[in-house]
């Protein structure tokens, strides 16, 4: 793991490398030798970037939130635990990904409580970046955070995603430690960049998981209208009847037998020989 001095190193590093580059483009040789080395702080965030389009896309929303809270890990070496917070619409949580199912536990007290820094993370009125460096005797929380001191932790400190906006924010990455000490060193600003790649990546990966839901609803829905169209033939051959009563015939059929038209339709489809 890098230390703090390395992470300044590398800041220092990539400040140069940015300060290298010519007003049209180009980049000095010095500028060009840094871009080959600009330290562990670029490369955890390189390595994220490629975490994140590895993720296959079947996994969809978790997939991507794991990759972020098991990168969180080498951001943020010093913490104990890290999960992820999502509010859902009514106003709703849940930690769909973490690096140990103690967070889990953790976070679900901060739920029930309605207390804890995930929860101040994600309102709009707060600053996106919460902190309690002592839970056990911290006034703000006086149910969650003695419960989570039982569990062996004792400071937690949570990032809203999107750190800004007005709106409440998608959710939070939580970071648990041990004590104090483990968040003495901790970058806020490594947290907040973090947090607005899980949040770009969050929202990336729900519009890909709602356009996979709209076609798989497209798909069902025309071959529904086919079925019923095949049903609606058979019955209008069969029973000599129109396109509007064979189709009274399965709304009937539906309302009497508590079966979808869908399946009623592929029932005389399947059984044509039958009728």
């Amino acid at each position: 793991m890098a230390t703090e001095e390395e992470w300044q190193e590398a800041r220092a590093r990539f400040v140069e490398f940015e300060g290298g580059r010519g007003t049209d483009g180009d980049r000095s040789a010095a500028s060009v030798a840094t871009e080959r080395d600009i330290g562990p702080l670029a490369a955890e965030f390189v390595g994220l970037s490629h975490d994140l389009f590895a993720v296959p896309p079947e996994t969809g929303v978790v997939g991507v939130l794991e990759r972020v809270v098991h990168r969180a890990t080498s951001i943020v070496p010093t913490a104990a635990m890290v999960s992820v917070t999502l509010r859902e619409a009514d106003g709703t949580f849940h930690t769909p990904a973490e690096t140990d199912p103690l967070a889990t536990r953790a976070d679900g007290i901060q739920y029930a409580t309605g207390e804890g820094p995930c929860v101040e993370a994600t309102a709009s009125s707060s600053s996106g970046f919460t902190v309690s460096t002592d839970l056990a005797h911290d006034d703000r929380y006086p149910r969650f955070g003695p419960r989570v001191v039982e569990l062996g932790m004792g400071a937690v400190c949570s990032t809203g995603m999107f750190p800004g906006g007005d709106p409440p924010r998608l959710g939070a990455l939580n970071y648990y430690f041990r004590d104090a000490d483990g968040f003495a060193d901790v970058d806020q600003d490594a947290m907040l960049i973090l947090a607005s790649y899980a949040a770009v990546a969050l929202h990336a990966a729900r519009g890909v998981e709602a356009e996979r839901l709209r076609t798989v609803q497209l798909t069902e829905a025309l071959m529904s209208r086919d079925v019923i169209g095949q049903a609606k033939g058979i019955l209008m051959e069969r029973r000599g009847a129109d396109a509007d009563e064979a189709f009274d015939i399965l709304r009937r059929a539906s309302q009497d037998l508590n079966v979808k038209i869908r399946d009623i339709a592929h029932t005389i489809a399947s059984r044509r020989a039958e009728l």
